[in-house]
């Protein structure tokens, strides 16, 4: 899907009545996006506070700068994935606002079940589970783009490609960590306790480069969204997100940010691994490159998976006994439950509607 007929005029009331789905839609995107940044702040400030590099004001004005940069400057290729893995085109109009309403009210309805929870989950999981789960109640399978026939072809696309990559990256975490870690470790052998300095001093970088390529990858998926929306409503013709798209959702997930998540940041900086500096930076750089690569490829990721299982990795690759896998199994049920939890939220969220009228 990458044409819409334009939006026709009809009589007032029915315009009006349009809008208020469009604005609806912007509405939440924007919560969603916020609630993104809000519940992902623990992923980057957990490490450099629980390392003692920074205090917690300077590490939310780091990463919430770099954060708002990512956006800006980390292209769109990931928004053009996620705006285009549902095939509501062929829908009437109010139908297919209401089914992007509903998928992305089921994400940020997790995304605060999980942050109340203190559980770090994948805001890309929830907001696929909402949007895949409310398409196939109300328009069908038929209408999300699974790219099983573009996979035979070799050629990566639509639900597949999003799976796939939500797959690989926490194993690409937790093997490029380990590894970074068993190298750092066989470097500084011989270094004195006095490193720590220098490395408390590496993670400012470290934490502005993770906090960019965040921005970067997590909100082109808020910036998808509304530009599907504004497809969908006729307002735009080919699938091209707007700069006041990018702007916008920019501020949301920097906003998110800058409030942070603070019972995910215990979670993730004590509960799974003691960190000390040199376990922070080799996170950072894990993580920061793992998402990085991402973005550039079109591949939505989950922040969370990727810092929870480069800590993890470097945990394991320097006492496997002292990593915390109860916490870790119990993250795990958590972002296996994500997607089929979303998907009945969102399918709950449908059948209120439709029984109010509104879908």
């Amino acid at each position: 899907m990458t044409k819409r007929t334009p939006l026709k005029k009809g009589n007032a009331h029915d315009m009006e009545h349009l809008w208020l789905y469009i604005v609806i839609a912007t509405i939440i995107v924007i919560v969603f996006d916020f609630t993104n940044g809000f519940h992902d702040a623990s992923n980057m400030i957990a490490s450099v506070i629980a390392s003692r590099a920074m205090t917690p004001t300077q590490a939310i004005i780091i990463v919430g700068t770099f954060t708002f940069l990512g956006p800006l400057l980390g292209g769109t290729a990931v928004a053009n994935t996620i705006g285009k893995f549902v095939t509501l085109d062929e829908l009437p109009i109010k139908l297919s606002l209401t089914v992007v309403i509903c998928g992305l009210l089921a994400a940020t309805v997790w995304n605060f079940f999980t942050w109340y929870r203190g559980l770090p989950s994948s805001s890309s999981h929830a907001l696929v589970g909402g949007l895949v789960g409310v398409v196939m109640i109300s328009a069908g399978p038929e209408h999300v783009l699974w790219g099983f026939a573009q996979l035979a072809e070799g050629h990566l696309t639509g639900v597949t490609k999003v799976l796939l990559a939500l797959f690989i990256s926490p194993l690409a975490g937790f093997w490029i960590g380990f590894m970074l870690h068993r190298i750092s470790l066989y470097l500084l052998r011989s270094a004195s306790p006095l490193i720590n300095r220098e490395l408390r001093g590496a993670q400012w970088i470290a934490t502005a480069g993770l906090a960019f390529a965040h921005g970067a990858n997590d909100a082109q998926k808020s910036m998808g969204i509304l530009t599907l929306c504004l497809l969908l409503s006729g307002e735009l013709t080919e699938f091209a997100v707007p700069f006041w798209v990018i702007l916008v959702c920019a501020i949301s997930i920097t906003l998110g940010t800058l409030l942070g998540g603070w019972k995910i940041v215990r979670t993730l900086a004590f509960a799974i691994y003691k960190i000390r500096p040199l376990h922070a930076v080799n996170s950072q750089v894990t993580s920061a490159s793992v998402i990085f690569i991402a973005s550039v490829i079109g591949a939505p990721v989950s922040t969370t998976h990727v810092v929870s299982s480069s800590i993890t990795g470097i945990g394991a690759s320097e006492r496997p006994k002292a990593v915390r896998w109860a916490k870790t199994r119990e993250i795990a049920v958590t972002w296996l439950l994500t997607i089929p939890g979303a998907a009945l939220v969102a399918i709950l969220s449908y059948s209120g509607l439709s029984l109010t009228g509104f879908a």
